[in-house]
């Protein structure tokens, strides 16, 4: 695995995609990370910035964060197509993705293998909480934080219009409330833990520990569950080192961690994240950030990072390869 060359990406620092905008392609579509078009022959192209997303926001931008997560989405579909077909057709630029456009199903599919989380809709929230039955599954009690469970669980949630919280879902629900069928539930369910399993395999050989994951399904034309948008990358997934996990854990200390969490506690402590306005990120936390990401990359790849040469400048090379798309 190689080392990072910080005098090289340094060189480069300035090479930030904010965002990958052509009225001139139909069906645009901005996401908080992506921005997506749907063609008019099926095919869906899926830029990948370097926003940086927390607290319904974005918060700010980070060096080669968009080629990060568009390099290991690539790569780990590549180690899982065994398991379960994907989007992808073809990648012709380290930030674009051209995929086939899917009917999304309305279900989110997280994998838990630890008992770890932040938001409302996370275990170890609710754990604590004093809640012991979730999801339509049973912890036991005296679990300590960041713990592993005894097997990996799944816990759906509803997929949440813009603006609204995704809800805690259990399998009985999803079909009464006819989201899914039993059969796609099944192999939905069945195929995220087989990719999880994959995944946490992988990231054993690197020194990590995938801890959990958020996995998007849909069907495309024939009717075949597809993966779609991003997996078992840093913004899906919660990775942790795992030298370093063993003694943190019997600490009660946090484990250490491939995540934006950097950026997002800095905010959290300095204003109200979701009322206020964003105070000014240091520009050396922003890069510390970048650095996370790169090494985050080449942990989980086993390959080393190549970043954007200093010129020309990465939006405009990311229009050039978005203009051959428009029609003739």
């Amino acid at each position: 695995m190689s080392t990072i060359d910080e005098t090289r990406l340094a060189a480069s620092r300035h090479q930030v995609l904010r965002d990958a905008i052509d009225p001139r392609l139909p069906g645009l579509y901005r996401g908080k990370v992506r921005d997506n078009y749907d063609l008019p022959d099926g095919r869906r192209i899926l830029v990948t910035s370097d926003r940086l997303s927390a607290f319904d926001r974005v918060l700010c931008l980070v060096p080669f964060k968009g080629q990060v997560l568009n390099g290991i989405a690539r790569w780990a579909f590549e180690q899982t197509a065994d398991l379960c077909l994907n989007h992808v057709l073809d990648a012709p630029d380290p930030n674009i993705v051209v995929g086939r456009r899917l009917a999304i199903l309305p279900v989110e599919i997280v994998v838990r293998g630890y008992l770890a989380g932040t938001t409302s809709t996370s275990i170890l929230t609710m754990y604590k909480a004093g809640r012991r039955e979730m999801y339509g599954q049973t912890l036991p009690d005296g679990l300590a934080d960041n713990q592993a469970l005894e097997t990996p669980i799944i816990t759906p949630t509803s997929k949440a219009a813009d603006g609204a919280h995704d809800e805690p879902l259990t399998a009985s629900e999803i079909l009464a409330r006819g989201l899914l069928s039993e059969a796609q539930w099944q192999e939905v369910s069945e195929t995220a833990l087989a990719l999880f399993a994959r995944g946490q395999a992988l990231a054993t050989e690197r020194g990590l520990i995938l801890a959990d994951t958020k996995y998007e399904f849909g069907l495309d034309a024939e009717g075949t569950l597809r993966l779609a948008d991003e997996i078992h990358t840093p913004d899906s997934s919660r990775y942790w080192r795992a030298d370093s996990y063993a003694e943190r854990l019997a600490a009660g200390q946090r484990p250490q961690s491939f995540d934006k969490d950097v950026i997002r506690e800095w905010v959290a402590a300095r204003c109200d994240p979701y009322r206020d306005d964003i105070p000014e990120i240091p520009p050396e936390l922003i890069w510390k950030t970048a650095l996370t990401y790169v090494e985050a990359y080449q942990r989980i790849t086993g390959r080393a990072f190549e970043p954007p040469p200093p010129a020309p400048p990465v939006h405009e090379r990311v229009m050039e390869v978005l203009e051959s798309f428009r029609a003739p």
